[in-house]
C-alpha cells in the first residue's frame, strides 16, 4: 500500500489497513516492516483517519477492569502507544497500539477498537516510534 504523498516524506509513518488486519511502519517513505494485527468488531470498529502517536507507556495498568501494568491478565500487554484519535470535534485518547494477552486473537476483528499486536512486534515497534508519529487507518 502506498503513503499517501503528503505523508511520504516523514521520518516515521504507520499504516493500519482494517481491510487486512495489517500495520506497515515506514521511515522516509519506504517501508521497514509490516505486521499482522487484531482490530476492533462491528459494534466498536477501529477508528479510520490520521491520528498521531501521543504517548508510550511500559506496563499500562488497564484500568478499565483496575489490572496493574505487567500484570498477565492485563489485555494490554506490556507495551502501550497512546493515539490521539480526533474525530469530529471530539479528541479521544481511549485507542492505542498495544501488545495482548491473547495472542491468538492477532489477525482477527475482536478489540473494542484499538490494535492489538503480538507482545514481541509491539516491543520492536515501541523502540523505534517517537511521540508525534503520524498514524493513518484506513481500509
Amino acid at each position: 500500500m502506498p503513503l499517501p504523498d503528503k505523508y511520504a516524506k516523514e521520518e516515521q509513518f504507520i499504516v493500519i489497513d482494517n481491510s487486512d488486519n495489517v500495520l506497515r511502519y515506514y521511515e522516509n517513505g519506504k517501508l521497514v516492516k509490516q505486521f499482522s494485527v487484531a482490530t476492533g468488531k462491528k459494534k466498536t470498529p477501529t477508528p479510520e483517519g490520521l491520528f498521531t502517536i501521543r504517548e508510550k507507556i511500559k506496563n499500562r495498568p488497564y484500568y478499565k477492569e483496575k489490572i496493574k501494568g505487567g500484570d498477565p491478565r492485563n489485555p494490554l500487554g506490556d507495551r502501550w502507544l497512546g493515539l490521539k484519535v480526533k474525530i469530529g470535534n471530539q479528541v479521544s485518547y481511549a485507542y492505542g497500539i498495544h501488545g495482548t494477552n491473547n495472542e491468538k486473537s492477532i489477525g482477527k476483528y475482536v478489540s473494542k477498537g484499538c490494535i492489538r499486536m503480538h507482545n514481541k512486534d509491539v516491543r520492536w515497534l515501541y523502540e523505534k516510534i517517537k511521540v508525534g508519529t503520524p498514524v493513518w487507518i484506513t481500509k
